[in-house]
């Protein structure tokens, strides 16, 4: 396994994170959704590398095999621990996708650290704008509903994650289910989170406001930007979440996948992989 370092506990430890470097050509970086870990990408990272691109994942601080200090679940450190992997690996004109709360490390990173190295941005069934719950977003995650989960976590965890993997491919509908094999194989990646870190990003991605971070995109030099969502996402709604990032970043491009859950990575694998690759090649125009 491969490990880089991105800063120290509070013992002065190192806290490493665990990624994968795969194929050569201008890099893809791949942030995972909660509470899952870079293997959540091996569709991605089964196919992307053979179309003559590199491809470079890892999982965040608190989940899979990265080390998991006490503190730092929060979208600043994030964005920090991200920029450390950018430099470290030495990675330029990136194509950097955030996938659910992956997606507010991305608009995170672009506002604090000036978008450096990165060159075009995909929001995945993300958490952006924002997911809280208010007059103007009232398909979004209520205080009740999040006080909920949290306390489901520290009850009895391994049960909230089993049907948070549920909804997280919406498995009763019939066309865009996965198999039993793929709903345990998610709710392993899952379990190897830290209950800590699992518990306070619920706060983190269900509390941050992502407006300011999103405009950065629109500046004077607008970052191509895509969004994808699906269509029956049940655990960040289209309506809260793709369907209102045309009032952020105006030059987004917005792709539906119809009937599609949170989980498209997996359930339209094909369709997102060839989304990927023709906007990282082509911009906008691969869209077309």
């Amino acid at each position: 396994m491969n490990f880089l370092t991105v800063g120290h506990d509070d013992r002065h430890q190192p806290i490493r994170l665990h990624y994968v470097d795969l194929g050569e050509g201008d890099p893809i970086v791949l942030l995972h959704g909660y509470p899952a870990s870079l293997e959540m990408w091996e569709p991605q990272l089964l196919e992307l590398p053979r179309y003559g691109v590199r491809v470079v994942a890892f999982s965040r601080r608190g989940f899979g095999h990265s080390d998991k200090p006490w503190h730092g679940y929060d979208y600043d450190t994030f964005a920090d621990d991200l920029k450390t992997v950018l430099d470290t690996l030495d990675l330029q004109n990136v194509t950097l996708v955030g996938f659910s709360m992956g997606g507010g490390e991305v608009a995170r990173y672009m506002r604090r650290h000036q978008g450096a190295r990165v060159s075009k941005v995909v929001f995945a069934s993300s958490v952006t704008p924002y997911l809280f719950q208010d007059e103007a977003n009232p398909a979004g995650l209520s205080e009740e509903d999040r006080t909920a989960e949290t306390t489901r976590v520290r009850t009895d965890r391994f049960a909230f994650l089993r049907d948070y993997n549920r909804q997280f491919y919406s498995s009763g509908l019939l066309h865009a289910s996965v198999g039993s094999a793929s709903l345990q194989w998610m709710q392993q990646l899952c379990n190897r989170a830290a209950p800590w870190a699992t518990e306070a990003c619920i706060a983190a991605f269900g509390t941050t406001d992502f407006r300011a971070d999103l405009a950065f995109l629109s500046l004077a030099v607008p970052i191509p930007t895509l969004v994808i969502h699906g269509g029956h996402d049940e655990l960040a709604a289209a309506d809260a979440g793709g369907r209102r990032m045309w009032q952020y970043v105006p030059q987004a491009a917005y792709v539906e996948y119809d009937g599609a859950p949170h989980g498209l990575f997996l359930t339209d694998k094909d369709r997102f992989n060839r989304d990927l690759l023709n906007f990282a090649r082509y911009g906008l125009k691969g869209l077309e």
